[in-house]
């Protein structure tokens, strides 16, 4: 069973307070850029730093407001005073406040929580596994092996014990690097699709859930697909009601439909699918992948020849929407980046995946420009997601520079900066899951979903033994924005203390931070 999730007391306790304080310094990217960008510039994000107090509804998991003018302890006591609230533990619940601090001399700060909008969960095991193989010979390989071990024909009501190690491991890994939404590829399985959704719910990680669908007689192997697609849906509308059942309202977890790639499925099964995302209100949300690699590509105009193109196969289906999220459109066509923009779909960029296995360098200036939006997509570590954003937009530019190919309107406006890479892994991913007014940022009426970070103290001040610092190092003369670079381009799950979904702790202990 998974273990159950951890609630806003220090230790996973039942919280008996009515906000939590959290104090010290916030950073955070703008809904917007401070400078747009021009035909002859990128976008400038300036980053958003403060220092004060900042409180979450212990009840609704909302920010609730701030004070950034707070000079010092005896300041934030008075502001708890005044507001007639109790920090002694000794109040009526509706007006204790518990305190939370950041540690000053650890150059700690609170950042919001990372927005995974694509990541295979079942693929975990595989994690640096892919030899020198490409996108298709892959999967013969690697994955569907392994995917589809995480069925049992002998028992088919039941997800394996290797399902339940590799989930556990995932979403612990996932929320340990600080990712506090994930939308996640399962298996076909519908027991095993169910564990995650469990999974994710009980630890307390904001997840969407999608079962895969492969009924493609002709592209899918026999040991890993549906029978067909009437079984594929069947099986779809089973996962969706129990993760359905789990929670109703879809505070944490959403089903999201899924059709693993046009090649994978039938002309049928993608129709049926368009057709049960719209069935519902809301919408449903939609998974897939799209123009990965240029020999895929190549095969699904061929699969699909009434199509001129990847994105047309989709959109006949009826699944491009304002809910869907289409992972590494690396190779699309100006006329697909207009009909993607026009259904109001978004992009995963996985920079990782797309180095590895040799796919491409995906040109997300020119899918921003075009008006798509764009999130990260990792496999699990999202520091090294962000850094390789960074390094793909870097070499593409390169690229462009010499070749005088020109994949946006002047060379060198490929590149992304550490700050809107960072946008990127936050708001811009909340903006691809349409959660853009929930969370990503620090703003009164968000949900407090947020990591707290420390760096570790100032080289030279450092010799208290705190081994587990991490590989970040600092001397003294870092301001903010070159912290958050150190942190990017060095940082891991050693710098993250403590995650909150909604308010929720759900990694890390807080109780030497915390008052009373």
């Amino acid at each position: 069973m998974a273990p159950n999730v951890m609630t806003n007391g220090s230790n996973g306790s039942k919280s008996n307070y009515s906000r939590t304080i959290y104090y010290g310094t916030f950073l955070h990217l703008p809904r917007v850029p401070d400078i747009s960008a021009t035909p002859n510039s990128p976008p400038k994000y300036r980053l958003i730093v403060n220092h004060g107090a900042l409180w979450v509804n212990d009840a609704t998991g909302r920010i609730e407001g701030f004070n950034w003018n707070l000079e010092n302890e005896s300041g934030l006591y008075d502001f708890i005073e005044r507001n007639g609230w109790k920090s002694d533990g000794k109040g009526h619940p509706t007006e204790s406040v518990r305190i939370v601090r950041q540690r000053h001399e650890k150059n700690g700060f609170f950042f919001p929580g990372f927005v995974d909008t694509h990541i295979h969960a079942p693929q975990y095991p595989n994690s640096g596994i892919f030899g020198s193989s490409t996108l298709l010979d892959w999967l013969e390989t690697y994955t569907f092996p392994l995917e589809s071990s995480f069925g049992n024909k002998e028992t088919p009501e039941l997800a394996p014990q290797s399902a339940h190690t590799a989930y556990n491991r995932v979403v612990s890994r996932t929320l340990s690097h600080g990712t506090t939404c994930a939308a996640y590829f399962a298996t076909i399985h519908v027991p095993a699709t169910n564990l995650l959704a469990d999974i994710c719910r009980s630890r307390g990680q904001r997840a969407f859930i999608g079962r895969v669908c492969m009924d493609n007689t002709e592209t899918c192997r026999d040991y890993y697909r549906d029978e067909c697609s009437e079984q594929s849906i069947t099986a779809t509308k089973a996962s969706i009601a129990h993760i359905r059942s789990i929670d109703p309202d879809g505070h944490l977890v959403r089903p999201v439909i899924t059709p693993r790639f046009a090649l994978s499925c039938t002309a049928q099964a993608l129709s049926e699918l368009g057709a049960l995302a719209a069935s519902t209100s809301p919408p449903t949300y939609i998974q897939t992948h799209i123009s990965e690699n240029k020999d895929e590509i190549q095969r699904v105009l061929s699969q699909f020849p009434d199509c001129s193109s990847y994105a047309e196969v989709y959109d006949k289906a009826a699944l491009l929407t304002p809910h869907t999220i289409l992972a590494h459109g690396i190779h699309l066509t100006k006329a697909e980046r207009d009909l993607i923009r026009s259904r109001g779909s978004s992009i995963s960029h996985c920079p990782a995946s797309n180095s590895a296995i040799g796919s491409g360098l995906c040109p997300v200036r020119t899918l921003l420009d075009d008006g798509i939006p764009v999130g990260l997509g990792t496999d699990p570590e999202y520091t090294e997601a962000a850094r390789q954003a960074c390094l793909v937009s870097r070499l593409l530019s390169f690229q462009n520079g010499n070749s005088g190919e020109k994949t946006s309107n002047t060379s060198g406006r490929e590149k992304l900066s550490v700050e809107e890479v960072l946008y990127l892994a936050t708001r811009g991913g909340a903006k691809a899951v349409r959660m853009e007014d929930d969370i990503g940022g620090f703003e009164v009426g968000m949900l407090w979903d947020a990591q707290m970070i420390e760096l570790g103290a100032i080289v030279g001040e450092d010799d208290d033994g705190d081994e587990g610092k991490g590989s970040v190092d600092l001397f003294g003369w870092e301001n903010w924005e070159e912290k958050l670079a150190k942190w990017m381009w060095s940082g891991d799950d050693r710098n993250v203390k403590a995650v909150w979904v909604g308010g929720q702790l759900v990694h890390g202990n807080i109780s030497d931070r915390c008052t009373p």
